[in-house]
């Protein structure tokens, strides 16, 4: 059983910078990629990209590739962060992480453990 808890949302003026947190607890860290997803009010849940258990990206849309980007704490941690830059008011929305084993998927019905996620709201 694995559980996800993320932190480091909050409101950010637009142009500004966020670096979400999600600590995991459980065992077998190692054979677990994270996925980010991000659920904006009234819309479906968005998938942002995916970290890999090397600590490679795969971005799920070609137009978030240059503000987000994700990266994964050494073993002993179990942490991944998500830096969001140049934050937009669009980006509003409730951001998770969530995790599967072994390998990547775009797909949100795909990953079993879920964080509670983390408002984020970008406004002036």
């Amino acid at each position: 059983q694995l559980q996800l808890v993320e932190s480091g949302g909050g409101l950010v003026q637009p142009g500004g910078s966020l670096r979400l947190s999600c600590v995991a607890s459980g065992s077998n860290w190692e054979n677990y990629v994270i996925g980010w997803f991000r659920q904006a009010p009234g819309k479906e849940r968005e998938g942002i990209l995916c970290i890999n258990r090397s600590g490679d990206n795969y971005w799920y849309a070609d137009s978030l590739k240059g503000r987000f980007t994700g990266s994964r704490d050494n073993a002993a941690n179990k942490t991944v962060h998500l830096e969001v830059n140049n934050l937009r008011p669009e980006d509003t929305a409730v951001y998770y992480c969530a995790a599967r084993r072994y390998f990547c998927s775009p797909s949100n019905r795909d990953y079993r453990w879920w964080g509670q996620g983390t408002q984020v709201t970008v406004s002036s």
